[in-house]
């Protein structure tokens, strides 16, 4: 009876064991969240050598930044820093918030890398009400950011509307594109930052060319998003026009110093003394939404969010002789765009902003040969 017994708690024993090996929790799977912390470079273009998907499962990514040796710096909305060369580092950029079209934007070297190490982010803080924009300036030591300086704030923040595109022109002056924030009266007061194009030095103080004895550079915008000079130095801008039902009248502009840009009293061909109008716009019917521009070879390169197309504003001058549309709908909503040392274009993805519609391993940082697009 005894070993009946303990043939029967044996038994009992290896079965409780089996189901729970059977029913044990299993590691939950990756999430694309969780993806984008192993991105690596594809070792293989992905589609042809004209078009070749170099990262992807990237969370919303903003702006590129080419280091030395091949490497890249791409910001991520959510306030992460990717670093990616031959592995990949992830640098949390401290007091960052995401909110709409708010959070870690724009990024841009300094001239004198090489020299300086100095790296520029412009990004959303703050919370509730008290949201604002701000620039900061570190230093790339290894893969850390250390010797952290204000050099900007004071650019109210919203959910909308926050611009984000910093650039260095040929003059080595910095250049910051803002937004009104959702409101449209900030455009037109020079001393608001808001709804601008901004000019600083590289250090944060106020070139004594200025305008008007602040960052000003130039006024009456709405949301500037891409910044580009072309060959005889001239600056263009892209900017969003409306919003909601009456969208439309997206813009190219020729930026001069001091001008108004006229928002919100004029859009479109609209005319009125003391302003100024688009080089071209999209007029009521269509809306590009333009986000990063940059040019290569004759040409304003633009990406399009809502427009999901890479645009070409073939210059003649101070204006467009002719203007083309590539890559319609084929890789979905597009946010930035940068030419590389390969003279190639680089243009991200924007799927997962919570306004596209994310297909697999969305986003990408693809490269394209502009000849062949």
């Amino acid at each position: 009876m005894k070993k009946f017994l303990l043939v029967l708690i044996g038994a009992a024993l290896v079965l409780g064991f089996y189901f729970l090996a059977k029913n044990k929790p299993t590691q939950p799977s990756k999430t694309i969240t969780d993806a984008v912390r192993n991105i690596i470079p594809l070792q293989k273009p992905t589609e042809t050598k004209d078009r070749e998907i170099l990262f992807q499962d990237l969370d919303v990514p903003w702006e590129v930044a080419f280091l030395p040796d091949n490497e890249f710096l791409i910001t991520e909305r959510s306030g992460k820093l990717l670093k990616i060369g031959k592995d990949k580092k992830i640098i949390e950029i401290q007091g960052v918030q995401q909110v709409g079209e708010g959070g870690l934007m724009g990024i841009t070297l300094h001239p004198n890398f090489k020299q300086n190490n100095f790296v520029y982010l412009y990004f959303t803080t703050g919370s509730g009400g008290n949201l604002s924009n701000k620039l900061e300036r570190y230093m790339l030591q290894g893969d850390s950011l250390t010797d952290r300086k204000v050099l900007l704030e004071g650019v109210r923040g919203s959910s909308n509307h926050d611009g984000g595109r910093i650039k260095f022109g040929p003059d080595g002056y910095l250049y910051i594109g803002t937004g009104d924030a959702e409101q449209t009266q900030l455009a037109q007061n020079t001393k608001s930052l808001n709804g601008k194009i901004l000019r600083i030095k590289d250090d944060g103080s106020i070139p004594s060319d200025n305008p008007f004895g602040n960052a000003v550079y130039s006024y009456g915008h709405r949301n500037v998003q891409g910044l580009a000079w072309d060959k005889d130095g001239n600056l263009w801008a892209t900017e969003h026009g409306r919003s909601g039902f009456q969208s439309g009248f997206d813009e190219l502009n020729l930026i001069e110093k001091g001008k108004n840009y006229g928002w919100p009293t004029v859009q479109g061909d609209e005319h009125r003394d003391g302003m100024v109008t688009p080089v071209i716009n999209s007029g009521a019917g269509e809306t590009w939404a333009p986000s990063g521009a940059a040019y290569l070879d004759g040409s304003i390169y633009f990406v399009g969010l809502r427009g999901a197309t890479l645009y070409e504003a073939r210059l003649s001058g101070k204006s467009v002789g002719e203007f083309k549309r590539h890559l319609k709908d084929e890789y979905g909503r597009l946010r930035s765009i940068n030419v590389g040392s390969d003279n190639m274009l680089y243009v991200t993805t924007s799927n997962r902003d919570g306004r596209g519609l994310p297909k697999e391993h969305d986003d990408k940082l693809i490269r394209l040969d502009r000849k062949k697009i």
